[in-house]
């Protein structure tokens, strides 16, 4: 008898990728068991545009379709990459989960403020994003599990997209 095949939700991973990809490694492989997780590769370099209503498009339907979740890794650049703001405003347009985990290597400014995207910082203002540090994934992947269900079901009349597109990387 052949083993029967289990098919593994999706969910998206936004993370700035000249400098954080060793985390994202890390995340797919440690949650490659009960995730299938997808990243954009550079969409810049995928979709050749400059127009970020088409990017946006494109993300939206061969990136963030057929997932239920992004999860932004926020680093000490994420929040100035358009793409991640792009790819969030996209995830809102579809009104899936939004899951912001801060990485160790994110700075703290004056104020004890972590940095992150405004487009993600906006929602968990609102109460539709969760927000969990690196540290928190040690808890395994139930504790992951739980906080994308959670993610998932938080009413959509708390989604904050209407603020500018990011034009440019910062």
């Amino acid at each position: 008898m052949w083993p029967v095949n289990t098919v593994r939700p999706r969910v998206f991973v936004s993370y700035h990728h000249g400098n954080d990809q060793w985390y994202y490694n890390e995340f797919s492989l440690a949650f490659h068991n009960i995730y299938e997780t997808i990243q954009d590769n550079s969409v810049d370099r995928i979709i050749g545009s400059a127009s970020p209503d088409y990017v946006i498009r494109r993300i939206r339907e061969n990136h963030i379709t057929g997932t239920s979740c992004t999860v932004v890794l926020c680093g000490p650049e994420t929040r100035w990459r358009k793409y991640v703001d792009w790819e969030i405003k996209a995830t809102l347009d579809k009104q899936h989960g939004l899951v912001g985990i801060n990485l160790p290597n994110n700075p703290r400014d004056p104020n004890r403020l972590v940095h992150k995207p405004d487009r993600l910082q906006d929602n968990m203002d609102s109460g539709y994003a969760l927000w969990l540090a690196w540290e928190d994934l040690g808890r395994g992947s139930e504790f992951l599990k739980a906080c994308v269900l959670e993610a998932n079901i938080r009413p959509a009349r708390l989604i904050q997209n209407g603020r500018p597109l990011r034009q440019r990387n910062g």
